[in-house]
């Protein structure tokens, strides 16, 4: 998944989830330094999230944005309006259950990074999102 299609994924994702008051783009919500990323906002605050994404292993810039399916990593808990916005990101993600993710890895738990806030998105051909809090 390349991170334009990524974004709206996330996207479409987050504004269908309760408690979210209002998600657009970051160039929608004025910010164009960042290509790519997401303002969000739910009753916790505003937080906003830049995307950046690595290519697949032998995959090149030109290259149409094929996914790979395959088993999606656990779901775990649904996420809650007081969770962290790391924690409630990556818990809305993850209840997609997208059959072209294979891994999602908060940074914030990673022994010395507590904290660093954003999550790592690993897909099945070997492709990353990196989803970093701005503020």
């Amino acid at each position: 998944m390349r991170p334009a299609r990524f974004q709206d994924y996330v996207l479409d994702l987050v504004k269908n989830t309760p408690g979210t008051t209002r998600v657009q783009t970051l160039a929608e919500a004025g910010d164009d330094k960042h290509p790519y990323g997401l303002a969000i906002v739910t009753s916790s605050g505003e937080a906003r999230w830049q995307i950046i994404g690595q290519l697949a292993e032998g995959e090149k810039h030109g290259q149409a944005d094929v996914g790979v399916k395959d088993t999606p990593p656990p779901a775990g808990e649904a996420p809650t309006p007081g969770d962290h916005p790391e924690a409630w990101l990556a818990a809305v993600i993850a209840q997609a259950e997208c059959p072209e993710i294979a891994s999602i890895t908060r940074w914030s738990t990673r022994e010395g990074e507590e904290d660093h806030h954003g999550l790592t998105v690993i897909f099945h051909n070997t492709a990353k999102m990196f989803v970093r809090k701005i503020s």
